[in-house]
């Protein structure tokens, strides 16, 4: 079935056009307005004041102080609760980006930019695309994470834990160009620029934007570039609005090889895949392995992944009266990936030993949001609806190889397909939220609830894998949350929410597994749904704020995907259920003044998630009582800032405690401390340019050793003798030069 909601992306290139043509540039600055997403630094706090949740907020100015081109997933890292990793310097290299938050892994989690949905942003997505691939992080105003559960409005149905709302940044009352150059280690050119048209005589204003990023791999050969465009248009008509946007992207990236504790004390830390030696890679695909290489996965030739994203959405806000509002969202996405992987294991021919595996994605997604939000008496009443269909197709391909030259875009023609799967997904999900203020507003108490139902059906073309259909619902999942305002300064939140995840179409999920292994599962299989606790007080003084949050969550019917071969093989997984987890844990958070220009922040993290049962995969495998993989078990971040008119600095440093790779916990990445520094001057105006700045960013500023990403290649059972290949490496010391200026 295809998406019955197109929103062609052309249509806001179009209304743009006449925008441009239609009015002339003036300008007209007394006008505001009230639209949430228009970011204004200066009210943005860190923590989130009047909230019965766990919310925590990153402002423009933090984004802005990170290396330009920098994933904002990895901005949020400070936050407490949250652990990130990533390969690059970036975090922006999307087979190596890990997020998680309490325990709750990046598909556990939702995600939105302006309210339209980005699924889970894994790598293999079946069902949206990667901040880093949805917007560039210049034009972001604000990032909003709620660790424990997200409101019932999100767009989601992965959101197990809790979710991460991007917001763009609002197009300026005023005509700007905006331009911005960093250059960097591996010959990295980061290059932003960005036009502002200013408020038009009809109270229209747009901005676009082009984004070239290139750079070079830490270590080994191969690039990770990326060209992006964004778009963003508002009109005002009176006390009605609209938001418009159309973003592209374009990202080619070269791969690391993943590495085990093995491969790392036999090979270095600086190993990585054959490239351009094309020679050794098909000596070692002969059995012929030299410079201390003993076996086919080792390493490759190369491997790369490829997307292409075109992504859509216009927001109508209507003011109905004086207490309703409506606001509707329609938004189109569109993408076509390939991960490439030259295979030791599938010949091209008798004599050329490699062919090149890939594995690709079509995904074509329309969908429709639309909230009502009504403030009658001392009731604040919030209800609405979200439909997407999306149409997702799965190919593995093997294409002919013979030479090492450059095979780093789109591929055609395959010489075998080893299967082909395409998944018809239809979500509805209706909510409904009363917020009741009571004792003058200093007690707010909100009640909710939301009944998503996710259907896939899967038609299996070409191979073994499974087919079929699998439906997730629940018709009542509710949210009830407390906020206390003790005084002006202090106040206490608490909140149970209750959430499920949907069952996942795509390269995992039960439909990766074959025929007769689905058809014995699925009578049996139910979707993951858990169960969060929140408990918190906030405080906020002229010079310090601060919160504390406990909490608990308990999963029931958790799914995992054991890896049963090396990933290159592709063999499909074992689906299994493991019953339940439980996490328990505390959050806090410290942010103090020192002065007018010295601020401190500290956040730390203590959490403890243990698999509660066993679970049966041919024998019995002992889990009950392990740590969940890949959740550290505490996290400590400090960050101390200066700044003044004229410039500013930032050093701080994390702690990320050793991570399990493994269900049994025989297998671990150790923990590690990493810094970062960043310093730079800034001139309100310098030679008819304004908001000039220079800017220095170093990098794990300690050069420190470590293992970034774990799970690369999933998860394994066990792994005594340390030899699973499923660790990156994380980027060594980088140091980054920065220019920026308006006009």
């Amino acid at each position: 079935m295809k998406p019955q909601l197109m929103l062609k992306p052309l249509c806001f290139m179009v209304i743009q056009a006449i925008a441009v043509m239609s009015h002339a540039a003036v300008i007209d600055t007394n006008v505001s307005n009230n639209n949430e997403l228009d970011v204004k630094v200066e009210t943005v706090t860190v923590l989130g004041q009047g909230q019965s949740r766990q919310v925590q907020n990153i402002n423009r100015s933090d984004l802005t102080k990170v290396t330009p081109g920098t994933s904002p997933l990895k901005t949020l890292d400070k936050l407490p609760g949250v652990s990130f990793q990533s390969a690059d310097p970036f975090g922006s290299y999307e087979w190596s980006t890990r997020f998680s938050v309490r325990g709750f892994s990046q598909n556990q989690l939702g995600f939105t930019l302006d309210n339209v949905p980005l699924g889970d942003m894994s790598y293999g997505n079946n069902n949206g695309l990667h901040i880093s691939r949805a917007i560039s992080a210049e034009n972001l105003g604000r990032v909003s994470l709620s660790q424990g559960a997200g409101s019932l409005s999100t767009a989601s149905t992965s959101n197990l834990g809790g979710t991460v709302q991007f917001f763009s940044a609002e197009p300026s009352d005023t005509f700007t160009l905006s331009g911005e150059q960093t250059f960097g280690s591996n010959k990295t050119s980061h290059t932003f620029a960005r036009l502002d048209s200013g408020k038009l005589d009809s109270g229209t204003k747009f901005a676009f934007s082009v984004t070239r990023h290139r750079t070079e791999k830490t270590k080994g050969a191969g690039e990770q570039n990326q060209d992006q465009f964004n778009s963003k248009l508002v009109q005002n008509f009176g006390d009605n609005r609209l938001d418009a946007f159309f973003n592209y992207s374009d990202r080619k990236e070269v791969d690391y090889q993943d590495m085990s504790l093995e491969m790392t004390k036999r090979l270095g830390w600086d190993w990585d895949n054959y490239a351009p030696d094309w020679q050794r890679a098909v000596n070692a695909a002969k059995g012929i392995f030299t410079g201390g290489v003993n076996n086919l996965d080792d390493a490759y030739y190369e491997g790369s992944g490829l997307r292409k994203d075109k992504l859509a959405g216009a927001t109508f806000s209507w003011k109905l009266s004086d207490s309703t509002e409506l606001k509707t969202t329609v938004y189109h996405h569109s993408n076509e990936g390939q991960g490439h992987w030259y295979t030791p294991y599938t010949a091209t021919s008798k004599t050329d030993p490699i062919s090149i595996r890939t594995t690709e994605y079509e995904i074509n997604r329309s969908g429709l949001i639309s909230d009502l939000n009504m403030d009658i008496g001392m009731h604040f009443v919030k209800a609405g609806f979200w439909l997407e269909n999306s149409d997702h197709t799965l190919t593995r391909n093997f294409y002919a190889v013979t030479d090492g030259s450059n095979k780093n875009y789109f591929l055609r023609n395959p010489i075998a397909t080893g299967f082909k799967q395409n998944f018809d997904t239809a979500t509805t999900q209706f909510y409904v939220q009363d917020t009741v203020e009571l004792l003058n507003g200093a007690l707010a108490l909100n009640f909710g609830f939301k009944t998503p139902k996710v259907k896939i059906d899967a038609k299996n073309l070409v191979g073994t894998r499974a087919e079929g259909s699998i439906t997730a619902k629940e018709n009542f999942l509710p949210q009830v949350g407390m906020k206390y305002q003790l005084s002006k300064e202090d106040e206490i939140f608490a909140s149970v929410t209750e959430n499920m995840r949907a069952y996942q179409p795509g390269v995992s999920g039960p439909f990766s597994q074959t025929q007769t292994a689905f058809n014995t599962s699925v009578a049996q299989l139910k979707p993951e749904t858990s169960t969060s606790i929140d408990l918190g007080y906030r405080f906020k003084r002229s010079d310090i704020q601060g919160s504390v949050a406990l909490y608990h969550a308990e999963f029931k019917d958790r799914l995992l995907n054991v890896a049963n071969c090396a990933g290159i093989v592709g063999c499909p997984n074992t689906f299994v259920n493991v019953g339940k987890v439980a996490t328990n844990g505390l959050e806090a958070v410290l942010i103090w003044k020192l002065s007018n220009e010295l601020s401190w922040f500290n956040s730390y993290t203590y959490n403890d998630s243990q698999y509660q049962s066993n679970y049966l995969d041919k024998v019995i495998i002992p889990v009950k009582g392990k740590q969940v993989v890949d959740a550290p078990k505490t996290m400590f971040n400090t960050e101390l800032t200066w700044e003044n008119e004229s410039f500013f600095t930032r050093i701080g440093t994390k702690f990320t405690d050793k991570r399990y790779y493994t269900y049994l916990n025989d297998g671990n990445a150790p923990s590690f401390w990493l810094s970062n520094l960043a310093f730079g001057v800034k001139q309100k105006t310098l030679a008819g340019l304004k908001d000039v700045s220079i800017q220095v960013n170093v990098t794990n500023l300690a050069n420190t050793k470590y293992y970034s990403t774990i799970g690369s290649n999933g998860f394994a059972t066990s792994d005594t003798t340390g030899s699973f290949a499923t660790l990156l490496t994380g980027a060594p010391r980088q140091v980054f030069l920065s220019l920026s200026a308006k006009l």
